[in-house]
């Protein structure tokens, strides 16, 4: 197949969409002189191209074609948190809480995001042979993730589908046939609009996935942004909220019940639905390895790790110079993780500014436990300008289905490469076959809480409790562990390993407090 050299990670060639990662130098391999057949070294050549190049906005815009694999994660984030909680939390609490956004961001959309794709990066072997290492029966580790992945995406995917679904229904309710209930047309809708999105996910290559993906990312950028001004939020206010850490608004008499019943379970629930689940992440760590970042290029590294069998990277010179000669071809994942973060942000961000400056006013709730959480915020945009409520429909319902569309195509490459990682022989299992049986699974699964009575707020709040505050706390944790195999001269900066340390203390410490909430509320 041509190019199918282009992937030297645990996948099978014959079964990965093909992708070409840009051309990096060779990296050449030094022989053990008593075995020549044995590798045991990799040698790192300078960087040249547009890694040694002047700066210069010809670089710059270079540089900026390194954003990809972060647009995936910061779409498949901008989900019903991004969407529905935060403007929720915006509609009692103003400007004050925009503080909790930086941080969730700041600690999966850099540090989590960044310390995954640098092992992978660093190391040049995927995620899953990386984890299969850790102390404990093989496999223990990435097994008990995918199971909790596979188990409670459905409760997520429901989330962000079944408000799409009752936005639909609003929209055409006068063109919808009298007979069935309002709630039965709603269910009918959402299980159609999750059938198709997760069905195209199927025709889709990674290559497009990408790219469409960005082009969402512009479309939210923009659009959020222009709302933004044109609404005039308080330039004092949005300062003060964003970095009074540790501030927390008293909640109005006229908040949701559910905010003064259980403020921090809400609060811990905000904080982890900001970013996405466990999946993204580390889907993240083998988009990085499709791009060729790092080491992942080189033809014979997973050849080496093989030899090595143990969790200590081993092939890497203990050399400051190789070390910084990779610091440099690490340069597309800093710029990609950065631009990753701004996305989400600046989304995030602009719908809580949205809730503060045209529902706080009004004192105009979301109610946290419906399902047509969508369709009351149109009104934002209608007191900005009727003109400005087709254009949310139609841009908040292609950044759902974007959503909708990524999400198979990250489990499925995660699951790929955990199940090889564990089971060699599982490499040659044909990747579309897979992606196709996930999708069964998600749909099927799915369509059971679609046609339950489970409220929003609560499958949020378990989704938040063990797939982004306990499960994306795991997996840092566990690259923390990673990052201390390679050698000295390869790790991470302290600023970012401290930052990796916090960032894993806060994780935890929100699925603990979420924890207690549930408990207390049940």
């Amino acid at each position: 197949m041509e190019g199918e050299h282009d992937f030297p990670f645990a996948f099978h060639p014959s079964t990965v969409p093909p992708f070409h990662p840009p051309i990096l130098p060779y990296l050449t391999m030094s022989e053990n002189p008593e075995s020549p057949a044995s590798y045991t070294t990799i040698t790192i050549p300078e960087p040249t191209g547009v890694y040694t190049e002047p700066w210069s906005w010809v670089k710059i815009k270079k540089m900026l074609g390194f954003f990809g694999p972060a647009a995936l994660v910061a779409s498949m984030a901008v989900g019903a948190g991004e969407t529905i909680l935060v403007t929720g939390v915006g509609a009692w609490a103003e400007y004050g809480l925009l503080w909790l956004i930086l941080l969730s961001v700041l600690v999966k959309g850099v540090f989590v995001t960044y310390l995954l794709g640098r092992c992978t990066a660093v190391s040049g072997q995927s995620i899953g042979r990386l984890l299969v290492k850790l102390p404990g029966p093989r496999g223990w580790f990435i097994l008990s993730l995918l199971t909790v992945e596979l188990v409670g995406l459905s409760l997520a995917l429901t989330a962000v589908a079944k408000p799409c679904g009752n936005l639909v229904v609003y929209i055409m309710s006068d063109a919808l046939p009298v007979g069935a209930s309002e709630v039965m047309w709603e269910n009918m809708v959402t299980t159609v609009f999750l059938g198709l999105a997760l069905g195209l996910s199927l025709l889709t290559s990674y290559d497009f996935l990408e790219k469409q993906q960005i082009i969402i990312c512009g479309i939210l950028v923009f659009g959020t942004v222009l709302a933004t001004i044109i609404v005039w939020p308080s330039v004092t206010g949005i300062l003060f909220g964003t970095f009074s850490v540790g501030n927390f608004p008293a909640a109005p008499e006229w908040a949701p019940p559910a905010v003064k019943k259980d403020y921090f379970l809400n609060l811990f629930t905000v904080f982890g639905y900001v970013g996405g689940t466990m999946s993204a992440y580390l889907a993240y760590a083998s988009w990085v390895g499709l791009r060729g970042w790092g080491l992942t290029s080189h033809p014979d590294v997973e050849r080496v790790d093989q030899e090595n069998g143990t969790s200590t990277i081993s092939y890497l010179k203990d050399d400051p110079v190789e070390a910084q000669r990779m610091r440099i071809l690490l340069s597309p994942l800093k710029w990609d993780v950065v631009m990753g973060a701004i996305v989400l942000f600046v989304v995030t961000a602009a719908f809580m500014i949205a809730g503060a400056v045209v529902l706080y006013p009004s004192q105009m709730i979301l109610p946290g436990n419906a399902w047509d959480l969508l369709t009351k915020q149109s009104s934002i945009w209608a007191q900005i300008h009727g003109a400005l409520v087709p254009v949310y429909y139609v841009a908040i319902l292609a950044a759902l289905w974007g959503t909708l569309a990524t999400i198979p195509e990250a489990v499925t490459r995660v699951t790929h490469e955990f199940l090889s990682a564990v089971w060699p022989r599982f490499a040659s299992f044909p990747y579309r076959g897979l992606q196709t049986i996930i999708v069964i699974w998600f749909f099927v699964s799915s369509c059971l809480w679609i046609w339950s009575d489970i409220s929003f707020d609560l499958i949020t709040q378990i989704v938040a409790l063990l797939m982004t505050n306990l499960g994306v706390g795991l997996i840092c944790l566990a690259a923390i562990y990673l990052n201390f195999k390679l050698p000295p001269a390869y790790r991470t900066r302290p600023i970012m390993l401290i930052g990796s340390i916090m960032a894993t203390i806060i994780l935890l410490a929100a699925f603990f407090g979420s924890a207690l909430g549930l408990l207390q509320k049940f």
